[in-house]
């Protein structure tokens, strides 16, 4: 990218990847046939909303690979931060509200679930690594060694220099906030557990701590007084906007929509269990029925 790009440039350069984009469709498409099935015999598990939240949360990656996020990662760090958080804090929360297990594999054919997956599904090993990694202290540390490992300035720089790298960089934030937000969303056909309201308690600090390592990583962009990513010293400046400047504006981002992202569900929470149940008894029932 060169330094004449405009404002608008910001908003209106994309460059979609063909093969990424058909996965995303794909996907959403074995989702949706899915859905449509499950909703036969399962529709109070699977209302509409579901199937609104898992198609926002494949438009929400294709926007972190296709649009200016990412066309214009490598010269504004700003950008690049942005891009992030769409991957870690917006498209992963999404896709576990639409409960996407049960659906994708409702969406596959029949072939494909009888031969190849069948033996998998036959694994014990499979669905105890499942539990493993969606226990809170294992998500939590995925996520957040994740976060913090790829802000390291070295590995950041390493995989700001390789395509295949940086693609990987990306696919570790997705995957391990699928993770985070597991256990905080517990979709269905996970049973809640039999004390609900005291482990949802436990979530606080959960979101809380997951919010000071976004503060301390976010400070530290703002703060440092240097350049720590010394690529965006190189690259042609766009907007006229310093490389330092473009750090502090970065680190900004990352502090105010990172904390958000974590402190308005920590928020919903509390009062949701503040909130006097008066018909949990129903609501239990409802979901041993299940």
């Amino acid at each position: 990218m060169n330094g004449s790009i405009t404002v608008a440039d910001l908003f209106t350069c994309w460059d979609v990847p063909w093969l990424v984009t058909a996965e995303l469709a794909l996907a959403a498409l074995v989702y949706a046939r899915g859905w449509v099935r499950i909703r036969r015999t399962r529709q109070a598990q699977f209302p509409g909303w579901r199937f609104a939240c898992f198609l926002g949360g494949i438009v929400a990656l294709f926007v972190a690979v296709a649009s200016p996020l990412d066309t214009f990662s490598e010269s504004l760090l700003f950008m690049h931060m942005a891009q992030h958080w769409v991957l870690m804090s917006i498209a992963p929360p999404l896709v576990v509200l639409g409960a996407p297990v049960v659906p994708m594999l409702r969406g596959l054919p029949r072939w494909i679930i009888r031969k190849p997956l069948r033996p998998l599904f036959r694994w014990r090993i499979l669905p105890a690594l499942g539990r493993f990694l969606t226990r809170p202290r294992v998500a939590w540390l995925a996520m957040n060694a994740a976060y913090i490992g790829w802000h390291i300035p070295r590995a950041y720089e390493f995989a700001l220099a390789s395509e295949n790298w940086h693609n990987f960089e990306h696919a570790c934030f997705f995957f391990t906030n699928l993770l985070f937000w597991w256990p905080l969303i517990n979709p269905w056909p996970r049973p809640w557990p039999t004390r609900f309201a005291q482990s949802r308690w436990m979530l606080i600090p959960y979101l809380l701590l997951a919010d000071i390592v976004n503060t301390a990583v976010s400070a530290l962009l703002c703060f440092s007084g240097r350049l720590l990513y010394p690529s965006y010293a190189v690259t042609p400046r766009p907007l006229g906007l310093s490389a330092l400047n473009d750090q502090v504006a970065a680190g900004a981002f990352m502090w105010v929509c990172g904390s958000a992202v974590y402190l308005i569900p920590a928020i919903v929470i509390v009062v949701q269990l503040l909130t006097p149940q008066t018909d949990m008894p129903s609501t239990e029932a409802a979901h041993r029925a299940a």
